[in-house]
């Protein structure tokens, strides 16, 4: 017989459960400059994931390369972003609708905070949560949009995701 152990197990919270999911849903991205997976949850039940990756069909970053663009930002900035993928969020809304999943009142877990367009996906899906591992580099837009609608915005830790050539 062996002793007991006397170490208490420490369960993640709700949250730190789901992020450690859409972690896992990363590895299977194929644009290894983001690497980005998400996870859509309501009531505790997970609904759909998604992960970054070239449309169904065409060929992937990981096997061809990035196809990168240049953005000029209104302060004068510039950006580069690969332009060969759909993002984790927009793949994974994508997946509820082939599924005819409403999403209607759900939380989504994300590496980083979503983009733009992302973003008003979200808020016209009925996402009613955000929760991020992390900030993005033009976080800005997003934060601004989700707080005008009332869509709650958490963050883990507010480190920004950089990149390289961003």
């Amino acid at each position: 017989m062996s002793k007991k152990d006397n170490r208490k197990y420490s369960r993640p919270s709700w949250d730190e459960y789901f992020m450690e999911l859409a972690n896992a849903v990363a590895k299977r991205a194929t644009c290894d400059r983001g690497r980005s997976g998400c996870v859509i949850v309501r009531n505790r039940q997970i609904l759909v994931t998604g992960y970054v990756g070239s449309p169904r069909g065409l060929p992937h970053c990981d096997d061809i390369g990035h196809l990168m663009k240049k953005i000029i930002h209104e302060d004068g900035s510039i950006s580069q972003h690969c332009m060969r993928t759909v993002h984790a969020e927009q793949n994974a809304i994508c997946q509820a609708a082939l599924l005819g999943i409403s999403l209607d009142g759900s939380t989504i877990y994300c590496r980083m905070t979503p983009c733009r367009t992302c973003a008003m996906l979200i808020i016209n899906c009925g996402i009613k949560r955000v929760v991020c591992e992390k900030k993005y580099h033009t976080a800005h837009e997003s934060e601004e949009m989700f707080k005008e609608v009332g869509i709650k915005l958490e963050y883990f830790n507010n480190d920004i995701q950089k990149y390289e050539n961003q």
